[in-house]
């Protein structure tokens, strides 16, 4: 899906999106509780880049529980933005807060930020090398060993395997049930928008973009989450960059 594409979707869905997912919370609660850990140590004024950050769900759990924090919400969807924006509004964090509509190229590429969340993002680029890139300019957002945590769907779509975690995460998702019509269905528009690979291959693809190596700290379903630090230097050329 290209990004135009993409963004118009999400700018539909901006303003039913949490309730759309809202079945997903436990998940999201469990994520988040690991988040806060790997992320206890940063300065009390630490400066946070939320990409992709949707409706700001993971901004307003770290705004909440580390009030000296300071946010950048990044997404080309100006609707999701506006859920974000008002979510700020009504938890008394839109101070700490800057909104950058657009994607990641047009912000600043300032080594300025002690850590970065990118949640179930960077799955629909779907050329390996597009992902790199992407991965490589929030690195390059990054203090020398500033923090990212990722989360993205995974899993070897060729092993039998999937086809159990697609069906149970397919099931999660869907409120009065999966149909067989609507299992294939999302099974089609997964494998033609979504670039589900193996959790060592996204990781692969986080270290060749300037990063440690991650560190998988979360599993649920399909869904997984890995942390790890920006390389002290840069200036060596990541695999599969021009």
């Amino acid at each position: 899906m290209r990004n135009e594409e993409l963004k118009k979707v999400f700018d539909q869905q901006a303003v039913s999106y949490d309730k759309q997912w809202e079945g997903m919370a436990p998940i999201r609660a469990a994520l988040y509780l690991l988040l806060e850990s790997q992320f206890i140590g940063l300065l009390e004024d630490a400066r946070i880049l939320c990409v992709g950050v949707g409706t700001g769900a993971e901004l307003a759990y770290l705004a909440e529980r580390f009030p000296g924090w300071h946010f950048t919400a990044v997404d080309p969807s100006g609707a999701m933005l506006e859920v974000c924006r008002q979510k700020a509004v009504q938890n008394g964090f839109l101070a700490r807060c800057h909104f950058h509509e657009g994607y990641l190229d047009t912000l600043a590429a300032e080594a300025s930020y002690d850590a970065a969340t990118c949640l179930l993002v960077s799955q629909f680029l779907l050329d390996a090398e597009a992902r790199t890139r992407f991965f490589h300019e929030i690195a390059r957002r990054l203090k020398p060993h500033g923090i990212l945590a990722n989360a993205d769907l995974a899993s070897d779509t060729e092993s039998p395997a999937y086809e159990v975690l697609l069906r149970s995460w397919l099931t999660l998702m869907s409120s009065d049930g999966l149909r067989p019509e609507g299992l294939e269905r999302a099974r089609t528009a997964y494998a033609r928008n979504v670039a589900i690979l193996p959790a060592q291959q996204v990781a692969g693809l986080i270290r060749a973009a300037g990063f440690d190596a991650p560190v998988q700290f979360f599993q649920a379903g399909l869904m997984h989450g890995w942390f790890c630090t920006r390389q002290a230097d840069l200036t060596r050329r990541p695999n599969g960059l021009c």
